[in-house]
């Protein structure tokens, strides 16, 4: 008794020795070639960085914040990816079950006419008395593949990766959500901005007509100033019609991004100053690549390929089936159940060795290791446009600032030479060219520096999401 109980135990002691056994090495995640200190970073990077701050920190506006929460909100890119989430979800959980065997109920009945001069019509003519044969059955069939080479396990692996690989994918399209909300948000500000501008300068060329007209009146200047003073109104009046058109169609970008459909927007007025130099903290270029949604993706791509390269190698491995069966089987229905005579069951066990498609199972397994290699080549691609995001979003915040300065000082300058212009026109000392010029000119600085308003923030946003914020 004790040598059979030994064998017994020998057999599944072997599959678990077998099954411990790894028949493909995964490729760890690559240490990607980070910097010190991203390209000008002008903050300590000893300083936390602005990423770690949550949405509701990091946008103060209140109602930019509420346009930001209807869309993740409502958004039908989000609830795409949340449905991506649930299926994932629900393939992980049933990979988890790939381990347990397959165990299937069967209840049969059937009756079967032989021909009479068949061996079976003669034998059930001679045996049982009757011209058919019935047969009724009702078993369990279980079904079991053993994870030598651990298939089963890498799939659930794979599986796993796969679902948090959704949640990622969820993470980024909400970074990008946030970042299309304040994108036109600022934009719709600047808008606004520029339209005041516009208007307040169409109401003084219609002044400046008005003073011209008059002199023309009296003889003083020619019927060409009022054509200039004419068309400088009319080109300042064009403006207003354009931006009002831009305004509607940023507030049905807006609307659209927030599952609505298009309708006006409410909002701030644009900010005199660009963000607060704060928002340059920057952190360690590792925290970003932790923090990046797309960059855990491709890292989890790879897990995903180390999963598939252990499944195509151990398919070219044999395999070993366990089935069983078992139930009550009989001719005739009063029988059926006539316990222990109908009862009957089964035992086998079978080994599978691939041999005519091993040259197919083998092309599987060079194509998926390529794969991974792809996929450990994606993630150093993704780390290295990571860090090129944030130095370029640095250095568009450095840059833009300088050019603000500049600005703000040009429309002073430009603002003192249009009062000083209209004074000497009435006073007779300047000409009608030299007020238009003016005028024309402070006009276009101003909107100038509307746009470098935005240009900060838009730069700000895009620093935020480029270091891993926006999905908290």
């Amino acid at each position: 008794m004790k040598p059979y109980i030994n064998k017994l135990l020998t057999v599944p002691l072997f599959l678990v020795l077998l099954s411990a056994c790894r028949i493909s090495k995964d490729i760890a995640t690559p240490v990607p070639e980070l910097p010190a200190a991203f390209r000008n970073a002008a903050a300590d990077t000893s300083a936390p960085s602005v990423a770690e701050l949550q949405i509701p920190s990091f946008f103060t506006d209140t109602t930019l914040l509420g346009l930001v929460n209807r869309a993740l909100e409502h958004n039908y890119d989000m609830q795409l990816a949340l449905k991506n989430i649930e299926a994932a979800s629900a393939l992980y959980r049933q990979v988890k079950w790939n381990y347990v065997p397959d165990l299937r109920l069967q209840v049969s009945a059937g009756s079967n006419r032989p021909s009479d001069n068949s061996l079976s019509g003669l034998s059930a003519s001679s045996f049982l008395g009757t011209t058919h044969i019935e047969d009724f059955n009702a078993s369990l069939g279980l079904s079991w593949e053993a994870d030598i080479w651990g298939k089963i396990r890498n799939q659930k692996k794979s599986a796993r990766a796969a679902y948090i690989q959704t949640q990622e994918v969820r993470n980024l399209v909400q970074t990008e959500i946030v970042s299309r909300v304040a994108q036109g948000y600022y934009n719709l500000m600047m808008l606004d901005a520029q339209l005041n501008v516009a208007r307040r300068y169409r109401s003084l060329n219609d002044s400046t007509l008005r003073i011209i007209q008059l002199q023309y009146s009296s003889g003083q200047v020619t019927t060409l100033a009022v054509e200039q003073a004419e068309a400088q109104l009319l080109a300042s009046e064009q403006l207003i019609p354009q931006l009002e058109q831009q305004v509607v169609l940023q507030e049905n970008a807006l609307s659209l991004l927030a599952g609505a459909l298009p309708a006006a927007t409410d909002r701030s007025v644009m900010p005199q100053d660009g963000p607060p130099s704060g928002l340059l903290a920057t952190g360690v270029p590792s925290g970003m690549v932790a923090r990046r949604p797309d960059v855990r993706m491709a890292e989890l791509s790879l897990d995903i390929a180390n999963a598939r390269v252990g499944i195509a190698k151990a398919n070219m491995y044999p395999s070993l089936s366990i089935t069983a069966g078992g139930g009550v089987n009989a001719f005739k229905a009063s029988n059926w159940f006539n316990i222990p005579a109908s009862l009957f069951g089964t035992v086998a066990g079978s080994v599978v060795q691939p041999l005519l498609n091993r040259r197919l199972l083998h092309t599987q397994y060079k194509v998926a290791k390529i794969e991974r290699e792809k996929s450990v080549l994606q993630f150093r691609q993704s780390v290295l446009y990571a860090v090129g995001e944030v130095s370029d979003a640095l250095v568009k915040l450095e840059k833009l600032d300088q050019q603000y300065q500049v600005a703000t000082r040009r429309v002073g300058t430009l603002r003192q030479a249009t009062s000083h212009a209209n004074l000497l026109f009435e006073g007779g000392l300047a000409n009608y060219l030299e007020v238009i010029t003016a005028q024309r000119s402070v006009l276009q600085s101003e909107l100038e520096v509307a746009g470098l308003r935005r240009d900060q923030y838009l730069a700000s946003v895009d620093l935020y999401r480029a270091l891993g914020g926006g999905w908290k």
